[in-house]
């Protein structure tokens, strides 16, 4: 029987390190053709800098760790690093970032291309996905045996959401990774406490922390955790003792409140002392130095737009140095951000997140088959068949907190923004199927049918897992219609554009790409003009004839998500009911023929008017005001635009005839949309009245 298990165990051992190559493979293949995404330049430059200069005031709202082992592979290489600019500190990093990326090739007098340098970042990167995998089947096997240990792992291997993130130079994967093994290693201390085990789950949790401000969570939730356990002893030792029902068992049970009192203060000092380790693994990570390089700006003018209770959490934490400046910055920024902006979802663009963004997105974005395990698993454990309460509180319990935060804030741009809960929540499906497994031979094949599906709906998407889809929703070729950003459209695409127009040799076309800031199509010697985005139309000079030949590219992001806020706003709006001509790699729709897109004609002229605006120079201001009401007259912001610039010019009457066009045009917007648009509008007219009466007094 020894040599059985242990044959077993040799054979479970070897399936486990074949599924981390699997993993590795599918990763190496899956960004090797990708081009950058938004985050990763300034996320590279930033760990790079703070590994060679210790400058942890580049990106400060993110944590250093996975930047800089993302940075690693570039430490003997030969960089130029770009300047420092004084400007707000994310626009620093944003410019900095990609020309650290785009700057070190051969063009600029560098001898490494950007593909060079960021495919080196991923992999170093995506040792936090394998990483992630082996947790999660060594948590498996712990827990619940070493099928559903392996079953947990086969799962998370081909996961399309893991995947998508997991060799990208952001933070996701990491967090992802070091929330999982603190809460494993503090479920290891709880079972058998020990110093050694104590420590793992300290530094664990100090390598979270340094990884995502998200997972300053993790302390709610150890305590959620701690108080769980505490019950679950005192749930034990009561039915232990009413089962005996003699009189000693009685006085032996009115005992163990003292004990039990114990118990609270021992768990209370574990977790103070996790706390206490974990804050130093934080602060070696940004060299034990408190003070940043000042940035723009400060930590003090960042956190007066906090609530007070909060701005003076943050303050007492920067008057004793308590924690490293540059972290509770992000804190600042992070809590600042998650107020929100706006969201698309299932076709409906929001002015700001709504509550069931991920759960929605969780349904759209998870495998059926994952799916499926999952309420087989709830079912097990409501009906009494998964018999491990510890086990599955210390899945069930992280997993909510996480997505149950995730759902108050109004930041709703992408599922990798609870990719933590993808771990806990696989291992708890893998326990669930063992049981389901195990109970009949029908259920080890419904099982191994729900598991092949998995395999097969992901593998299916190889090696562009990004906009996948789950067959309910239509697969990845209809993700756009219900979700947007890096759900599904993240700018990982430039070298597939590029492959596509080389195919059909496309010599002339144009481009609408919100991603081209981070990352210009040019730098991948696209051919194309660029059409105005929101993210394009203030940082490139962009005069849209007023008809234009395709063929037109168009990311599905740019065209249906909330960039504009809303539809009535969107210069592409006349293509959104229209067939592309092709769609590449199911993010980018090519059109052709020819286009008239007066509002995208129009945008660089109502930016022109703004700069103009703010320069004070009102003759500018109204000569390109006057040019984008001629361009479309039929839209919302050139409209605005000229009503403004006339009451500027105190010409009330003239604003007033263009403010009630625009008011028109608001009633054909979306809900919120004209929530916002609505009350601006009247507050405008308003003015345009009171400077009117004032003109006619004597």
């Amino acid at each position: 029987m020894k040599n059985i298990g242990k044959n077993i165990g040799r054979w479970v051992t070897a399936a486990a390190l074949l599924l981390l190559v699997l993993m590795e493979v599918q990763l190496f293949f899956s960004v090797r053709w990708q081009s950058v995404t938004w985050d990763e330049g300034d996320h590279l430059y930033a760990g790079y800098m703070s590994l060679i200069q210790h400058d942890y005031s580049i990106n400060p709202e993110h944590p250093p760790m996975a930047k800089m082992v993302a940075a690693l592979p570039l430490l003997f290489l030969d960089l130029k690093t770009p300047p420092r600019r004084h400007i707000y500190f994310k626009n620093d990093a944003f410019m900095g970032g990609r020309e650290f990326l785009f700057g070190n090739g051969p063009q600029n007098g560098g001898k490494y291309t950007a593909d060079t340098l960021l495919f080196r970042a991923r992999m170093a990167i995506s040792i936090f996905a394998l990483l992630l995998a082996a947790l999660v089947f060594l948590a498996g096997s712990e827990m619940f045996g070493r099928g559903a240990g392996l079953l947990a792992m086969t799962l998370v291997v081909f996961e399309p959401t893991i995947l998508t993130n997991g060799a990208y130079v952001t933070t996701d994967a990491a967090v992802s990774c070091m929330l999982f093994a603190a809460v494993y290693a503090f479920y290891r201390y709880v079972k058998k406490p020990t110093i050694l085990r104590l420590a793992i789950a300290g530094v664990t949790s100090g390598l979270a922390l340094a990884a995502k401000h998200s997972a300053i969570l993790l302390l709610p939730m150890l305590i959620a955790l701690g108080l769980g356990e505490l019950v679950l002893r005192w749930r034990s030792s009561a039915r232990s003792s009413t089962t005996k029902r003699s009189s000693a068992a009685k006085r032996s049970f009115s005992t163990q409140r003292p004990s039990m009192r114990r118990e609270g203060l021992r768990m209370a000092g574990a977790i103070s002392a996790i706390s206490v380790i974990a804050i130093v693994v934080l602060w070696a990570f940004y060299g034990f130095h408190y003070a940043m390089r000042p940035i723009m700006p400060t930590l003090a003018e960042t956190s007066s737009q906090l609530p007070p209770f909060e701005a003076g959490g943050i303050h007492f934490f920067a008057r004793f140095h308590l924690l490293p400046e540059s972290y509770l910055f992000g804190l600042v920024d992070v809590r600042t951000v998650s107020k929100g902006g706006p969201a698309f979802l299932l076709g409906k663009i929001y002015s700001h997140g709504v509550w069931f963004y991920f759960p929605i997105a969780l349904a759209i974005k998870c495998t059926l088959g994952e799916a499926i395990l999952l309420a087989i698993a709830v079912w097990m454990a409501a009906s009494g068949k998964i018999r491990q309460p510890r086990e599955v509180f210390f899945l069930l319990s992280p997993a909510a907190v996480y997505l149950a935060v995730a759902m108050t804030t109004q930041l709703d741009i992408g599922i990798r923004h609870v990719l933590p809960i993808f771990a806990f929540l696989l291992v708890f499906a893998a326990a669930g199927a063992v049981k389901l497994a195990r109970s009949s031979r029908v259920g080890a094949i419904a099982v191994a049918v729900l598991l092949l599906w998995h395999i097969c709906s992901s593998v299916r998407c190889f090696p562009n897992y990004m906009p996948y889809a789950n067959e309910l929703w239509g697969g990845p070729s209809q993700l756009h219609r219900y979700l947007s950003d890096s759900s599904s459209d993240w700018g990982q695409q430039l070298k597939a554009v590029k492959a596509y127009l080389d195919a059909n040799h496309v010599k002339q076309c144009w481009f609408a790409y919100w991603v081209a800031p981070a990352a210009a199509p040019s730098y991948y010697g696209i051919p194309c003009h660029l059409l105005p985005t929101t993210s394009t139309v203030d940082k490139f000079d962009l005069d849209v004839p007023q008809s234009i030949e395709g063929p037109v590219l168009i990311s599905y992001s740019e065209l249906y998500g909330p960039g504009f806020l809303t539809t009535a706003r969107d210069p592409y709006r006349s293509l959104m009911d229209r067939k592309p001509d092709a769609v590449i790699t199911n993010g980018v729709a090519v059109y052709n023929g020819t286009f008239h897109f007066p509002l995208a004609s129009a945008l660089e002229y109502i930016y022109r008017a703004k700069r103009a605006f703010r320069s004070r120079n009102l003759q500018a201001t109204l000569a390109n005001a006057t040019e984008a009401v001629n361009l479309a007259p039929d839209d919302f912001d050139p409209q605005l635009d000229m009503a403004q610039a006339l009451l500027w010019s105190g010409l009330p009457n003239q604003a007033m005839e263009h403010l009630h066009r625009a008011f028109e045009i608001s009633r054909t917007m979306e809900p919120s949309a004209q929530q916002e648009a609505i009350p601006f509008l009247l507050t405008l007219m308003k003015e345009a009245r009171m400077q009117e009466l004032q003109g006619r007094k004597p």
